[in-house]
């Protein structure tokens, strides 16, 4: 199979990407899954018409979700993954020695197909023993859990199916109350200029149970619309307002290599236009 690939996760919309080769599709009446060599953004993984990572551009999404939280708090030591069966998410927190990640998927599928099919995004991040990976739905987790961390990270889908719990209120309170003293939450918010609502509604039910809610934005080509959102939840307002020169002391010590992430862009990507800033009420 060749040809084009058509999204049209937005009915105004349509995004078309070039099929050099499939290399995997499955119809089960359930869900449509494909990943297809793309010229310019090499495997794409693509779940019932919507695009969902590639090879050429996950590591802004990545590393935005990881090393803005964790620079940010500047002392975590036990982060938490929810979701990211891909594992990219677990190979950028793994570039921080000092932490000690715990991932929760609820379907291991997806880890051994990611391995198989999309081995770049985890780099091995699944073979590394201090990951802690649990098997679980995300939302029991985070009420039965004891433990406690400084950073939580939720990379979900969007709110639609199965995807919608990890956007409630309630799932919002559960993280309140596995967070340490100090502790902040990051969530995948979608593209504001096409998805609106879901940083309305973020912002309203993240502010039930948090003293400081925003959110920040990065550029990532794929996910059609413009800058995407991620939602940003603590009680400590101080922990998004640091300098850039306070930023780039801890990235320098963390010895980390990033693609997109710099301490100046994380300090820039709190700023956000006026279009976002209205939808925060």
């Amino acid at each position: 199979m060749t040809g084009w690939y058509d999204e049209e996760l937005h009915p105004e919309i349509r995004q078309g990407l070039k099929i050099d080769r499939v290399l995997y599709q499955s119809s089960d009446g359930l869900q449509d899954l494909i990943v297809f060599e793309n010229p310019r953004f090499g495997r794409v993984l693509c779940l019932d018409g919507v695009v969902q990572t590639t090879e050429g551009d996950e590591f802004v999404y990545h590393e935005m979700m990881t090393h803005v939280p964790i620079l940010a708090h500047g002392a975590a030591e036990d982060v938490l993954i929810v979701g990211g069966g891909d594992g990219g998410m677990a190979r950028e927190v793994l570039k921080h020695k000092a932490v000690r990640p715990t991932m929760v998927e609820i379907d291991p599928d997806v880890i051994d197909f990611s391995r198989e099919h999309l081995p770049s995004l985890s780099a091995g991040a699944f073979d590394d023993p201090r990951l802690e990976l649990v098997i679980a739905d995300g939302c029991r987790f985070m009420k039965e859990t004891a433990k406690r961390f400084d950073v939580i990270i939720v990379d979900s889908t969007d709110p639609i199916g199965p995807g919608e719990v990890l956007f409630t209120a309630e799932f919002y309170a559960d993280c309140k109350r596995r967070l340490k003293q100090g502790g902040v939450i990051v969530t995948q918010n979608g593209v504001p200029f096409v998805q609106p609502e879901e940083v309305t509604n973020s912002f309203r039910r993240l502010g039930e149970s948090f003293a400081d809610v925003h959110f920040y934005l990065a550029a990532v080509p794929t996910y059609q619309g413009g800058d995407m959102a991620f939602g940003w939840a603590s009680d400590d307002a101080g922990l998004r307002r640091q300098p850039a020169e306070t930023i780039a002391e801890r990235f320098a010590a963390a010895g980390i290599e990033t693609r997109y992430y710099t301490p100046d862009l994380h300090a820039a990507s709190f700023a956000l236009p006026r279009t976002v800033l209205d939808l925060m009420r």
